[in-house]
């Protein structure tokens, strides 16, 4: 539990590590003969599920506090793999992605998940059965059992609940013998390709798409080549502090590249439109607090921005309009409904449509909150309160260490007491 009491915030913060790009990283990893450097690591409880993966299917890991080391199995053999039970705590990425790299070999895989993993779909992971291998859901939902070999071939996947099974195959595909192709119907986050096939560039992967990312060609028989590679900073978590920034006075965070393909870099975008001082330069970017009015965003592709923006709507003058806000049903929470729950405790008014949400600006109140253990739902909750007119007490706070550890450790240190 944590208490957020309102605060001006002013200074300056690191980025945490992208866990995203860390746990693409650490497949990647796995996936190449010789030792990968993973620098600026992450360690939220998403990227320690990776990192035990990659150990239970034979890595060699050297962990340190800066870099983590990875000497990887140039695919799999048998004799290297410790165990063929796939604990992916409550990452959906670790699930989505990995069930398809397993199938590499013939071995039989079961991947369990915890917590509210075990309540988001895997039916599109069913989909490996049309490729030389096999695949058994327990009603779409985890355990899922996999087992190959993943031959390659041609496949047609409807993106629209996920496009994580995509990054999956992307990955995978490459170390089958036949070549692959893939078409995609009604991708999501399409940023999050992107970023996968950038990463996989870097690990000598070709993968030939065209400009809509609507069709895939693959090569089989292809190599990872082990790299030394740097995390970049994590704009999902940064949202969180720059909307800070922008409803309580000013912040700097540092470590965000510009040029990232990340799809949370729309931040930035949301900021401005609310009317927020947004300076982006080289190794950092400046948010100060200025008059803020409702505004319109599509968050289609970046459906992690929801709960930032939610939480900057809410100290905007009018009414706030986010779009896209259907894919929020299987994320750690239903966040829609959540977000609605949870910030009507603070006096926040949100109305929930089909596909939209709209939030009415008002001064948050103080009151009790629970975050139904969802990282995202805690820090939203935090950042809203800086501004509002009392405390804020958040049960489950400890959610936030799936993606961010040190969240709350962050905050405390920008916070200055009214």
């Amino acid at each position: 539990m944590k208490v957020i009491h309102p605060s001006e915030v002013k200074g300056t913060l690191n980025a945490p590590a992208s866990k995203s790009v860390m746990i693409r990283a650490v497949a990647a990893s796995l996936l190449a003969q010789d030792m990968s450097r993973l620098a600026n690591p992450s360690f939220c409880t998403d990227a320690l599920a990776a990192l035990g993966i990659a150990d239970t299917l034979g890595a060699n890991l050297e962990i340190d506090k800066e870099v983590v080391s990875i000497k990887g199995t140039g695919g799999f053999t048998t004799n290297k793999i410790k165990s063929n039970s796939i604990h992916c705590g409550e990452s959906g990425l670790c699930m989505r992605m990995f069930a398809p790299i397993t199938a590499l070999t013939r071995d039989r895989f079961i991947f369990k998940g915890s917590g509210s993993l075990s309540l988001r779909p895997m039916r599109m992971l069913e989909a490996i059965s049309l490729m030389g291998g096999t695949c058994e859901t327990s009603k779409d939902y985890p355990p899922v059992t996999i087992q190959g070999p993943l031959r390659g071939g041609a496949i047609t996947l409807d993106g629209s609940e996920s496009s994580q099974f995509l990054t999956g195959l992307l990955m995978a595909l490459p170390l089958c013998k036949e070549d692959s192709r893939i078409e995609v119907i009604n991708l999501k986050s399409k940023p999050y390709v992107i970023m996968t096939i950038d990463l996989l560039k870097r690990f000598g992967i070709t993968i030939d798409d065209n400009e809509n990312l609507t069709s895939f060609s693959i090569k089989g028989n292809q190599r990872y080549e082990a790299q030394t590679y740097a995390i970049e900073g994590d704009w999902s978590g940064a949202a969180f502090l720059l909307v800070a920034g922008a409803i309580a006075g000013s912040i700097k965070v540092k470590g965000l590249r510009i040029d990232s393909f990340q799809a949370d870099k729309a931040i930035l975008e949301g900021l401005t439109r609310a009317g927020a001082t947004v300076e982006a330069a080289d190794g950092y970017i400046l948010v100060k607090r200025k008059e803020l009015n409702a505004f319109e965003f599509d968050a289609e592709d970046c459906p992690d921005l929801v709960p930032p923006l939610t939480a900057l709507a809410a100290h905007c003058t009018g009414t706030s309009v986010i779009y896209g806000v259907e894919r929020l049903k299987h994320k750690e929470s239903n966040r829609a409904l959540t977000l609605a729950s949870e910030f009507s405790k603070l006096a926040v008014r949100i109305e929930l449509f089909s596909d939209r949400m709209e939030i009415h600006g008002s001064k948050p109140a103080g009151n009790h909150v629970d975050s139904h253990n969802d990282h995202r739902i805690a820090m939203a909750c935090a950042i809203v309160a800086l501004d509002g007119s009392g405390p804020v007490v958040i049960e489950h706070s400890g959610s936030v260490a799936k993606s961010y550890p040190h969240f709350f450790e962050d905050l405390s240190s920008i916070k200055v007491a009214l």
